[in-house]
């Protein structure tokens, strides 16, 4: 039988390892991406009370009308500005960029790039 690489297992291990390294505070909470085949999802966490403070995807009741017959850079661009525009309203402006072990290019960087543009500091 052969077998192939668990590629799911390894992202998880890198985002553990990039996790490490971010300076989470109460001040500068964790703007968190994870990405799918066809959807992206964005939230701001604060880790020193677990709690979710912003979220944002794809399949938002704001977004869902919006972002039929885009393609799936511009859709993350539209998710990295409605995430930053929730942020901002709960008083949030700077975060601390957790990628999620996903590389930084295509919907990753549109979704940071547009999150930038909005108005959060990272």
């Amino acid at each position: 039988m052969i077998k192939g690489k668990d590629y799911r297992a390894i992202r998880l291990r890198r985002a553990r390892r990039v996790r490490a390294r971010i300076p989470v505070t109460a001040e500068r909470p964790r703007l968190t991406v994870h990405r799918s085949h066809t959807h992206i999802y964005a939230q701001v966490v604060n880790d020193s009370n677990h709690s979710t403070l912003a979220t944002a995807s794809t399949l938002d009741p704001d977004l869902r009308g919006d972002v039929t017959g885009l393609s799936k850079k511009d859709r993350a661009a539209k998710v990295g500005e409605l995430v930053a525009k929730r942020a901002l309203a709960a008083g949030i402006t700077k975060v601390a960029f957790d990628r999620g072990g996903f590389a930084y290019h295509g919907r990753i960087q549109a979704l940071a790039d547009a999150a930038r543009q909005a108005g959060l500091d990272f």
